[in-house]
């Protein structure tokens, strides 16, 4: 059997960059130079997506350009996916007539969603090969990589709430459970979509609808990975057509124990729309609807300033911890060196959580800076679009309060530190003091133990069988002044001590 001659190097790269503009993926590479393509054509009758496809692919390891000719919303996969959708709740609603559901207390999958069916299709498309030239989003987007596991996203309870709100300036607010459920009877999503300027906010999204929305909105695959993997550190990223902000807010229960837990908001600035991402209930989005009905009478609501809302209204949410957190400071600076021992015993517990608190915060608002100076940067290139001057003036507003707290949160740190260290001091003055009172107390004994010692071995000898003096003598006389001289010598000894400061 005739071995194949080895391919040149030029030869090998060459065939990989025109197998991946056709759509194709090469599977195996190896030194032999013989080569194994995978067509996505043929991949939608597999089970296999893109978190279950093989990582060593040469796409992995070579970083090819990303299509950007065409950055449109598709409107149309968005519709196909709405019908998938529309199909899959029929299918649920048909299955419940007939007794054949689920039980009710059966928890919902979040990993799966009636996209599959779409996906698959669309990975064989241009609109699934336009931003990953047929690769997968990268091997940080796997379920199992190099940059750790995927988080497992277990659904929190959410029959109570939507997942889906849809704000319009043209139309009415929307929520829904699912995508298919936005659009009323005789609209489409695509038209509410075009009819003005659009807020979509996800609650708790699946992969599945990310992976569907990053590819009608043509996002890209590292914003894409991002908002898999619940990425935590903020940041603010320019693309050609959106820029991606991450910024983190906390949970606002103090009785929860994951009371400030930092959650991260992603938002997607739009031309035309924004788009938001949160993976647990929060408190923003709604506060920002509520400004939106006051405001949109005398302002024109843009998705820049849509942005700006719901980032000021996560700083905001910082300004009662932070006063509570002065609150505080101030009453343990003033109590740490006046109260009485029997009031002390919770001193420190209460500095130490006040440091926790501190550190919390600290930690939450070190990144929000940065990000800020980043969209002001982006509003100053750009003043010429709608409200962009005052966003950015609003914007300049916001990095002036994350400052002052910054530098409020590191003067309350510096005030605790000092208070702990008064209260430590002081604790060791107290015990320096009640050991001294216990040295004086040993020393009294000390001295008392060596008056009566002597006293003790004279007395003693009259009760052994040894000649003392006066044994013979049958009066109490001897007896008399025995004890007359001990009494004396005691008194002598007792004035001695107390005369060289023993007593």
């Amino acid at each position: 059997m005739m071995m194949p001659s080895p391919v040149p190097l030029h030869a090998r790269l060459s065939t990989i960059r025109k197998e991946a503009k056709k759509g194709t993926r090469v599977l195996d590479m190896e030194n032999r130079g013989v080569s194994h393509h995978y067509d996505y054509e043929d991949a939608t009758d597999t089970s296999h997506d893109f978190s279950s496809r093989r990582h060593s692919v040469a796409e992995e390891d070579v970083c090819y350009p990303i299509q950007s000719t065409n950055l449109e919303i598709d409107y149309e996969a968005l519709e196909e996916y709405i019908r998938q959708e529309q199909i899959k709740t029929q299918t649920m609603m048909a299955n419940v007539e007939a007794g054949v559901t689920k039980g009710p207390h059966e928890p919902r999958k979040r990993t799966k969603s009636a996209s599959s069916g779409f996906l698959s299709k669309l990975k064989g498309t241009a609109l699934g090969n336009s931003f990953t030239n047929g690769a997968p989003l990268s091997s940080k987007a796997a379920h199992d990589t190099s940059y750790g596991t995927m988080p497992s996203r277990t659904p929190i309870p959410l029959d109570d709430a939507y997942r889906f709100t849809l704000y319009s300036t043209a139309s009415v607010t929307v929520h829904a459970q699912t995508l298919g459920e936005i659009p009323p009877r005789g609209q489409t999503l695509s038209n509410m979509l075009q009819a003005g300027y659009f807020w979509l906010d996800v609650l708790a999204p699946t992969d599945e609808e990310i992976r569907m929305l990053s590819q009608v909105f043509r996002i890209h695959p590292l914003t894409t990975e991002d908002i898999l993997m619940e990425e935590g550190r903020e940041k603010c990223e320019m693309f050609l057509n959106y820029y991606f902000v991450c910024f983190r807010t906390f949970v606002l229960d103090p009785s929860s124990h994951n009371y400030l837990q930092a959650l991260s908001v992603y938002t997607l600035v739009f031309p035309g729309g924004i788009i938001s991402y949160h993976f647990r209930p929060v408190p923003h989005c709604r506060n920002v609807r509520k400004r939106i009905r006051h405001l949109k009478e005398r302002m024109e609501v843009t998705p820049d300033w849509i942005n700006y809302a719901i980032i000021d209204d996560i700083v905001d949410t910082f300004a009662p911890l932070i006063r509570q957190v002065e609150t505080e400071v101030d009453m343990i600076d003033e109590l740490v060196l006046i109260l009485k021992e029997s009031e002390q015993s919770d001193m420190l517990r209460r500095i130490g959580n006040c440091r926790k608190r501190v550190m919390s915060l600290l930690r939450l608002l070190t990144g929000k800076a940065d990000v800020i100076k980043g969209l002001i940067k982006r509003y100053e290139g750009r003043i010429g679009r709608k409200n962009m001057g005052e966003i950015g003036l609003f914007m300049g507003d916001i990095q002036d309060h994350i400052i002052t707290m910054l530098q409020n949160l590191s003067h309350y740190e510096k005030i605790l530190s000092r208070s702990h260290s008064n209260y430590l001091a002081q604790i060791n003055i107290e015990m320096t003091s009640a050991s001294n009172e216990t040295n004086d107390v040993l020393t009294k004994l000390t001295v008392m133990g060596s008056i009566v010692l002597p006293m003790n071995l004279v007395t003693g000898l009259w009760g052994m069988n040894v000649p003392v003096p006066g044994q013979e003598s049958e009066d109490l006389t001897w007896f008399f002044w025995i004890v007359t001289a001990i009494f004396i010598a005691a008194v002598l000894f007792l004035l001695m001590a107390r005369k060289i400061n023993l007593l």
